[in-house]
């Protein structure tokens, strides 16, 4: 006979305690708070540990819940659909599939019309702050966040002078400063090499427009 059986063993010689029944329900109605308070309290490795073994337990209630709900659950039998079927919400897919055409044709015609030569400035998507700059540390102990250095090609003007070092908040590299553009003509089918008057609009956002 197994050591841990005198439990059973002295429940079949003497009987039960006559509020035996009741004590258990109060039990198992009070270990959801036990259970609840060991979660809270336990640390480390322990509670890493309990915590997964009651994800286990609701994971398994759940399911055993979901089973019953399906049984008691009344739905129509699904009919078998016969081979060829078209579902009901692509009945009407042709038609419009051949009004997006047309609308689609005279959509082109119409940018056709409009320009043939213009600068494709909506095309470009617009940037984001982390891609346009890279932040850099300044001061003794490298806190100092206020610094960003430009990483895109920039534009300056003809009498462009950097501030002082310490105060320049925008670096702008040499490498990166353009003056000039290759400008292609579209009837002459050539390009010119021509100085830069001015930025007018910025195509990635009027934010870091100059």
């Amino acid at each position: 006979m197994p050591q841990g059986d005198y439990i059973e063993l002295w429940q079949k010689r003497h009987g039960k305690q006559l509020n035996h029944d009741e004590k258990q329900r109060k039990k198992e109605a009070r270990a959801p708070k036990l259970a609840s308070k060991m979660a809270r309290r336990l640390l480390g490795l322990k509670a890493k540990l309990y915590a997964k073994e009651r994800f286990k337990e609701k994971v398994a209630m759940k399911k055993t819940l979901a089973a019953h709900e399906e049984r008691t659950n009344k739905h129509k039998a699904e009919e078998e659909a016969q081979p060829g079927a078209v579902p009901a919400y692509l009945l009407d897919r042709e038609a419009t599939a051949r009004a997006k055409v047309l609308s689609n044709t005279i959509k082109q015609k119409r940018k056709e019309k409009a320009g043939k030569w213009e600068v494709p400035l909506p095309k470009v998507r617009p940037m984001a702050e982390d891609e346009m700059f890279r932040v850099l540390t300044s001061g003794k102990r490298k806190k100092k966040q206020w610094k960003r250095m430009i990483t895109k090609a920039t534009f300056v003007g003809a009498g462009f002078t950097r501030k002082p070092p310490k105060y320049e908040r925008f670096i702008r590299p040499s490498g990166l400063r353009f003056k000039k553009a290759h400008v292609t003509h579209p009837e002459l089918k050539t390009t010119f090499q021509l100085e830069i008057l001015g930025v007018k609009k910025n195509p990635n956002g009027a934010m870091y427009t100059s």
